[in-house]
């Protein structure tokens, strides 16, 4: 990554910056034209793909699986009143991976032939060969069925990559321009387009062709007051989405308004960005003369927008099975949650939670209709009324916690990147008796309703945390009173979940999401979604974040 592209990147804030890679940075660079031109049909990509199955098969493999990857990647970079950068980039190849003596071996090539990948499936299976001289007990796949030759692709409007450039440059400025006019000093912004071309082939008889998009516009915009020197910033409260370019036009059917007094609009599966700019600029220029929040106990009223990011690190990554056994521990370890502490049905948190992994979600960045193996994806239960059920699990895994199939969650970053277990959607059910964020507010005696996903740490077990968020509102005897600064909250996970008094219902449900989830090393980066309505908990403790200098 060249010193320009590192500051489009890091100007975007806090999120940027805990960025583990950029998907595409490394691809070859191409006119934006290029990724209109369509890919290799299914009846080549087919036949590529056996001639990998029998060469693997020939070299003594039991099993082997083909993917035949193209990568669209276009993202645009603004500062103020100019554009930065525009990285156009496409990616194409193979990964084989085989199994051979109950040894895992993967290789990969960019040279797309009969021939080549022929080759490429015979040096997978001498890996594999090599690898056991180093085995402990062989790999155990749960049974998959072959589904023929199928397809699926992400329901969308229109393609980001059918927008010209020069539009999608204009809305960034435009967004800018707002926030700005509205007291922001500084302004970055980003629309990362993704569209992933994937075909996979499978010994077990699976000729499947998926076509999957995703979009996030985001943004940062930042208030300075010269004469001290203090400057506030407030980041975009949009999500990222598994939609087309429709995401970015703004329905007022789609927004979700906060509490009474908070001037806070949450979106649905439309945004507009120029309004969240604007309003952003406002808050932004405002937080620099907000109180500073008294520390101690508060209930706590978090949007979706902010409460995604807290299920995303104290649920999702802990009850990734390979973090739970111990075999997964970069960005930030393993967890709490073993098949130990599971055994002894300890409560995860009250019964008002229920917690379900969803790879079908509407709009989520995470959804596909099969993973990386040829698993059909689907929904499944991870808490249910607050005790933990289950985890997220891929073939070789389902066996060691008894079960039979894999809930369909592996995934690889690019054709040249081995699949592993990766985080499903994870969403918070909504409260099915109806519940309006207003009515939760009026129920709450001493409080704080927070917006936006902030700053975040977490141990490693994923237990001990703290958490801040964008904006911050003062609760008092049912109303909200005014707005504040410095907020963050520390607890554990069970503690946490387990002071949960309820949700809010359907019409307040939303998604919140990343763009960019590391994990695994050599690193790998991946999408997903956490759905949840507005959500309450009683007595969490609450500090200040306020520093002199």
């Amino acid at each position: 990554m060249n010193r320009r592209d590192f500051v489009g990147l890091t100007g975007l804030g806090a999120t940027a910056l805990l960025l583990p890679t950029l998907p595409g940075f490394g691809a070859k660079r191409v006119d934006p034209a290029r990724l209109l031109e369509p890919g290799a049909d299914t009846v080549l990509k087919k036949r590529l793909a056996d001639a990998a199955l029998n060469a693997a098969k020939s070299a003594g493999a039991s099993y082997a699986d083909v993917r035949i990857g193209r990568s669209l990647n276009q993202y645009v970079f603004a500062r103020e009143k100019q554009i930065q950068n525009i990285v156009s980039t496409e990616s194409y190849g193979v990964g084989i991976r085989v199994l051979v003596n109950g040894c895992w071996g993967f290789a990969s090539t960019s040279v797309v032939t009969e021939a080549s990948l022929a080759a490429t499936a015979r040096l997978a299976a001498d890996i594999a060969k090599a690898n056991k001289l180093v085995l402990k007990e062989p790999v155990q796949l749960a049974p998959q069925q072959g589904f023929g030759e199928v397809s699926w692709k992400t329901p969308l409007v229109q393609s980001a990559f059918e927008v010209p450039v020069k539009q999608k440059a204009d809305l960034l400025l435009a967004a800018n321009a707002a926030a700005m006019a509205n007291g922001a000093n500084y302004i970055n912004s980003a629309l990362f387009q993704v569209n992933e071309q994937k075909y996979f082939a499978s010994t077990d008889g699976s000729y499947i062709d998926q076509d999957v998009h995703r979009l996030w516009p985001t943004f940062n915009a930042t208030a300075v007051d010269t004469k001290s020197g203090k400057f506030r910033s407030r980041e975009a409260l949009s999500a990222p989405v598994g939609m087309g370019y429709e995401y970015l036009t703004p329905s007022a059917a789609e927004q979700v308004r906060g509490p009474q007094g908070t001037d806070t609009i949450g979106y649905k599966l439309r945004y507009d960005l120029l309004a969240d700019a604007a309003l952003a600029g406002k808050q932004a220029k405002a937080k620099l003369t907000m109180k500073s929040v008294i520390p101690g106990k508060y209930d706590l009223v978090l949007d979706p927008g902010h409460l995604g990011l807290t299920i995303h690190e104290s649920v999702g990554h802990p009850t990734e099975l390979d973090r739970v056994l111990g075999y997964e521990a970069n960005f930030a370890g393993t967890s709490f949650a073993t098949l130990e502490w599971k055994a002894k049905n300890l409560p995860y948190g009250s019964k008002q939670v229920n917690i379900v992994a969803d790879k079908l979600q509407p709009g989520a960045v995470g959804t596909v209709g099969y993973d990386d193996e040829g698993v059909k994806t689907k929904q499944w239960d991870i808490i249910k009324e607050g005790k933990l059920v289950d985890y997220q699990k891929i073939r070789d895994q389902a066996h060691i916690v008894g079960q039979k199939e894999s809930d369909g969650c592996c995934y690889a970053q690019s054709w040249d990147d081995v699949q592993f277990q990766r985080m499903a959607n994870i969403s918070l059910k909504p409260s099915p008796t109806k519940m309006s964020v207003d009515e939760m507010v009026s129920k709450v005696d001493k409080g704080i309703y927070i917006a936006g996903a902030g700053s975040f740490s977490i141990d490693q077990q994923r237990y001990n945390f703290q958490f801040g968020g964008q904006l911050f509102f003062a609760i008092e005897k049912g109303k909200i009173t005014e707005p504040i600064e410095d907020v963050a909250y520390q607890s554990n996970t069970q503690e946490f979940w387990g002071a949960c008094a309820g949700s809010c219902d359907q019409s307040d449900y939303r998604l919140f999401g990343t763009f960019f989830d590391g994990k695994g090393q050599p690193t790998q980066s991946s999408s997903v979604s956490h759905g949840s309505a507005t959500t309450r908990f009683n007595g969490v403790n609450v500090i200040n974040t306020a520093r002199k200098v």
